[in-house]
């Protein structure tokens, strides 16, 4: 290295590394190729998949013909999203110990799921959120409200996989500008309007399972390649990620992100409860245990889901805190403020600064991560414009007089629509970190879907008034608050950051809006004079424990 690279200063440092795969023309070849084949593959995948998607029942729920395993599989590629890879990766690089209570409140998540959720639903609906939730009641009130409040989480959750997007191919293509930035999110948009609107259900599954097993691979690679530059010590890992951070032994305790103030500590307890409880409201988790034949299935797709999941969050300790033993907290956010580059960056420096093994680590890395991001968008499309054309469209606006096929039709028309939505948004959104975007998500499903799901599956005396007050209300809520707070403006990190109009002091509003949805349940549902359907309940109470009469 020449003296000249000595001298670079943090900046530079960050922009030489950003640009290190790029320069040279051979590998900026390979990392296109690599895209390349990905895209190509996850597509050919896609189109043979559509080719068998003849009915709604093959739209939207993969005609029920998937294993416990291979829907196991598919909920974790669903699940372990950019903000897994990416995200909860640069936060631990970034905060230590604090960062790493991301992984450890996505994966508690998984057993609120498990215990209240996934068989019971899965007996009780057929394609979506809404129709557990009109089985007892009023169908034209409850679909509306639940397919408004599906697309407004999925929206949430899109954001943060366009942001992903966004950072990761403008780091392997040397893109600096907001232009260049924004094309990348608007590709992302198009490919995912093209997976679902093609393959339905079954291509996203197959997609989904796919790029899990390369996740959780490319997660094993580097981890190995982590614990084998510290000769497999942990503790020399943590104390050089300690050192190198700047921050020393705070760097490993709690308190270095949600411990300087009484208004981080509650952000904090905000957080890890939008966190658990958010799972269990996720549209796009909530429709894949409709993919399986029976309850058994379903149970046992969580069993394999909480394996494979719990699994690919430990080795996120491995990348974060080996991506702050390597790399110093400047060159991280010289790349991207938010920290997301954290871990492509870890495989560039593993493999090499100036070498071909660092490109191309560094290109299957982000390959794999990109692959990631399409199949998790592809879900959460295939979620939010389900229920609308199931809910909204054929139930609501049609009145259940829809074909199947002018059903099907309006999913694809929903697609497109959702699709240019979230690019607009994701490239508002391009400079945020993408594991606290998707803790919004977690933050407005735990509090308008999760209170009515439960409401309804355990609670005798709910009803359609109340289901409306716990879905729009929580949903309100949680959208207000996070429109108020730092999130959206106020901070150097926010989406508009040269304007102030925040007071709502949080980042995240789960300990204001999940009780707000919970308590207006009962509100609702006290003052409302509609007497429930005592024998509905029965029906539905037996359906959800034992499956007789589920689709």
């Amino acid at each position: 290295m020449s003296p000249a690279q000595h001298t670079l200063s943090a900046t530079g440092r960050a922009s030489h590394t950003l640009l290190a795969a790029g320069e040279a023309s051979e590998h900026r070849t390979l990392i296109v190729t690599l895209f390349a084949v990905f895209v190509a593959a996850t597509l050919v995948i896609t189109v043979r998949a559509g080719r068998q998607t003849k009915d709604a029942a093959d739209f939207y729920a993969g005609g029920r013909q998937f294993t416990g395993f291979q829907n196991g599989l598919a909920v974790s590629g669903d699940y372990m999203s950019a903000a897994s890879f990416l995200g909860i990766a640069g936060a631990i690089a970034l905060f230590g110990y604090d960062g790493f209570l991301y992984s450890i409140g996505f994966l508690v998540a998984w057993l609120v799921a498990l215990l209240l959720v996934a068989e019971p639903l899965r007996n009780s609906g057929r394609y979506t959120m809404g129709d557990v939730l009109a089985y007892r009641m009023r169908q034209r009130p409850v679909r509306t409200a639940a397919g408004t409040s599906t697309i407004a989480v999925s929206i949430f959750y899109l954001l943060a996989q366009m942001a992903g997007a966004g950072v990761l191919v403008s780091l392997l293509l040397g893109i600096t500008s907001d232009g260049g930035k924004i094309g990348i999110v608007a590709l992302v948009g198009v490919l995912m309007i093209v997976y679902v609107t093609i393959g339905g259900m079954k291509g996203t599954t197959w997609v989904q399972m796919v790029k899990a097993v390369l996740l959780i691979v490319g997660a094993l690679l580097l981890t190995f390649l982590v614990l084998l530059k510290f000769d497999f010590n942990v503790s020399d890992l943590l104390g050089k990620a300690a050192a190198n951070s700047g921050k020393g032994s705070a760097f490993l305790e709690p308190g270095l992100k949600y411990g300087a103030t009484g208004t981080t500590k509650l952000d904090f307890l905000s957080l890890g409860l939008a966190l658990v409880l958010g799972t269990a409201g996720l549209p796009h988790i909530l429709i894949r245990f409709y993919t399986v034949p029976t309850a058994r299935a379903a149970r046992k797709s969580v069993f394999w889901a909480i394996g494979l999941i719990g699994t690919f969050y430990l080795m996120t300790l491995a990348l974060g805190f080996g991506a702050a033993a390597l790399i110093t907290p400047d060159e991280i956010t010289g790349s991207n403020k938010a920290g997301n580059t954290a871990a492509p960056l870890l495989a560039l420096h593993l493999g090499g600064l100036h070498s071909d093994w660092g490109a191309v680590l560094l290109a299957t890395i982000s390959a794999v991560a990109f692959a990631t991001i399409l199949a998790v968008v592809a879900g959460l499309t295939l979620a939010s414009s389900s229920s609308f054309a199931h809910d909204i469209y054929a139930n609501v606006i049609r009145k259940g007089r829809a074909t199947e096929k002018q059903e099907i039709n309006a999913a694809r028309y929903a697609t497109v629509g959702i699709g240019a939505v979230s690019i607009l948004l994701g490239a508002l959104a391009r400079d945020m970190n993408v594991a606290g975007l998707v803790a919004l998500a977690f933050a407005v499903a735990a509090s308008a879907n999760l209170p009515t799901i439960l409401y309804s599956l355990f609670w005798k005396r709910f009803t359609t008034s109340g289901a409306l007050w716990s879905i729009y209300g929580g949903l309100v809520t949680a959208v207000g608050l996070v429109l108020f707070s730092p999130v959206v403006s106020g901070k150097e990190s926010s989406m508009f950051p040269g304007v102030d109009f925040h007071w709502f002091p949080l980042e995240n509003p789960g300990i204001i809006s999940i009780p707000v949805g919970f308590l207006l349940g009962v509100v609702g549902t006290l003052l409302s004079k509609e007497v429930p359907d005592a024998g509905k309940y029965a029906e539905l109470e037996v359906r959800s424990l034992t499956g007789t009469g589920a689709h």
